[in-house]
């Protein structure tokens, strides 16, 4: 065993003692170690239940024969990050959180790792570390939380409270009814309720085969996500024994497959960003190109809010992930999985419940998956668009600039009104680079949407959106203006041409007129200059690549 190094051995005394005085019994020393890497916090909703599964799963790896070891990794929520200087936090954590996992498994030589995480940059960052240490790893996400209730309506967080805010400044809903949806949306553990970046990285995780079956959809509260916890726990076990390392799981076929699932699902956004990431860390290529692909042939057979009615629970009734696996059969790869069974075997024994929840291939909410890949003058490296959730009428979509330098900026212009129909918001300097961290575009989106105008204003930005976004908002621009691309030089009324179905973004300049803009251009200061967000500025590469740190 990998852990022999710490425990083995007359000149490791002083390591075994030291480990005894952390209540090792001396029995424990010819068991695998086995790290479980908890994002537990009081902060997060989608991580304030994990005291019991962290019980669960050690009880898993005792009863595997396994000496279970519990340490902590940061979480942020992004939704109490959103809108505010906190945000550049969160895509840059995941990068702590996965340099963590790699410091706790090299420090202590552990065996085998169980990675309990749930929320929009913890679950990658985990899946990132595995793929870097390469030791025996099983994730578990902890599951989606229950729907909100008002006044018999469902509710999620997304649709009724960020939302709401616009709708309350249209005059649709009084502050009362604010105060209402805000205090019931949102109604215990769990992550939030749709299909956002937290649990469309868990279906993901399940469709790579890193996650036990079922494990993506199995509701927070559920007496079904503690058990898969202690299978969990003792599924690790006999992984190590094995020796059946994540990168025999994540090759290429289960980032196609996963990618596949996204699309078919109509899913976050931010899955490019960490599809791309992990893959990197496991040693596989994976261009943008190939999210296009597999897009155009996969239907999307799913209507999951945030641009449709389902909620996360219902998929769970529905099927789960087995039985969208069971829809696409015929476009996956065979691969294996954690729990021993390959993925084309977990397809053919998935059962759908509810046909319109998950539809079939043949008859899907639409022909082509939930994303797109635009380029053009604007985005010659590329720019991400969640199609899934533009209505038909804004796929084509042209309008003049409103340009603004920070989400602030245009979140004040559009709570204001000043921001009016036929515009194209310009919010740019909040990539990887300039933002730094790429802030989420959440709150402007959201007030569009409860305005009314989700069909009315185009939104583009260098930076990213929540997998809560809807609408023709197209983000992930890239190169980013901090670094020099053309999204730096757009002006005021330039006019601006957004074509969904011929994959374009672009400016109506000439070619001559961009270059000579261009080269007037002039880097800004830095926004951050110390603290790690600054030292983060200075590593982070392009989001075409991942925006992983180089």
């Amino acid at each position: 065993m990998k852990s022999d190094i710490i425990k083995k051995g007359i000149s490791r005394a002083g390591n075994r003692a030291l480990l005894y005085a952390t209540g090792v019994c001396k029995r424990d020393m010819s068991k695998p170690f086995i790290g479980i890497a908890s994002s537990f916090t009081d902060l997060v909703p989608g991580h304030i239940h994990m005291r019991g599964l962290e019980r669960a799963i050690e009880n898993g790896v005792y009863a595997g024969g396994g000496r279970p070891f519990v340490f902590g990794v940061p979480a942020i929520c992004d939704g109490i990050a959103m809108g505010h200087f906190g945000m550049r936090y969160s895509l840059a954590s995941r990068e702590i959180i996965a340099d963590a996992v790699e410091t706790m498994a090299g420090a202590y030589a552990l065996d085998g790792l169980v990675l309990l995480t749930n929320c929009d940059k913890i679950t990658p960052g985990m899946l990132m570390a595995c793929a870097r240490v390469n030791i025996p790893a099983i994730v578990v996400t902890a599951g989606p939380m229950i729907t909100g209730h008002y006044k018999g309506k469902r509710l999620d967080l997304v649709h009724d409270a960020f939302e709401a805010v616009g709708r309350y400044k249209k005059g649709e809903i009084s502050k009362h009814g604010l105060d209402e949806l805000e205090l019931n949306a949102c109604p215990g553990a769990g992550s939030c309720q749709g299909l956002f970046t937290a649990n469309t990285m868990s279906c993901l995780t399940e469709t790579m085969g890193m996650s036990l079956i079922g494990c993506a959809t199995s509701l927070a509260v559920s007496s079904k996500k503690t058990r898969i916890a202690f299978e969990s726990g003792e599924r690790i076990v006999e992984l190590v024994k094995k020796n059946i390392k994540p990168r025999q799981i994540l090759n290429k076929k289960a980032f196609t497959n996963a990618i596949a699932v996204d699309m078919a699902l109509g899913g976050s956004t931010n899955t490019v960003l960490h599809l791309a990431a992990i893959a990197r860390e496991a040693g596989i290529d994976l261009s943008l190109s190939t999210f296009d692909k597999i897009s155009r042939k996969t239907p999307k057979i799913a209507d999951l809010r945030p641009s449709g009615e389902y909620f996360l629970e219902d998929l769970e009734i529905a099927g789960g992930i087995p039985g969208v696996l069971n829809r696409l059969k015929s476009k996956l790869n065979d691969n294996p999985t954690v729990s021993g069974i390959s993925i084309k075997k977990i397809a053919e024994s998935g059962r759908v419940f509810d046909e319109d929840v998950i539809r079939s291939i043949d008859e899907p909410y639409k022909e082509q998956g939930g994303i797109a890949i635009l380029k053009g003058n604007i985005a010659p490296e590329g720019a991400v668009v969640k199609q899934g959730a533009v209505d038909e009428c804004a796929m084509v979509f042209k309008g003049k600039a409103r340009v603004f330098d920070s989400e602030e900026g245009a979140m004040d212009a559009i709570l204001k009104g000043r921001v009016k129909k036929g515009d194209v918001v310009v919010i740019r300097y909040e990539g990887p680079n300039g933002g730094p961290g790429m802030r989420e575009m959440l709150s402007p989106t959201s007030a569009i949407v409860g305005m009314g105008l989700s069909n009315d204003i185009a939104l583009i930005t260098d930076g990213r959106f929540s997998g809560g976004t809807q609408g023709p908002c197209i983000g992930h621009i890239a190169p980013e203006a901090s670094k020099g691309g053309p999204i730096a030089i757009i002006k005021n009324n330039d006019m601006i041409k957004i074509d969904i179905p011929g994959r374009r973004l672009d400016l109506d300049l000439s070619g001559l007129e961009i270059k000579r803009r261009l080269k007037k251009w002039k880097a800004p200061k830095p926004k951050v200059t110390s603290g790690w967000l600054a030292r983060y500025a200075k590593l982070v590469s392009s989001a075409s690549k991942g925006a992983v740190l180089e």
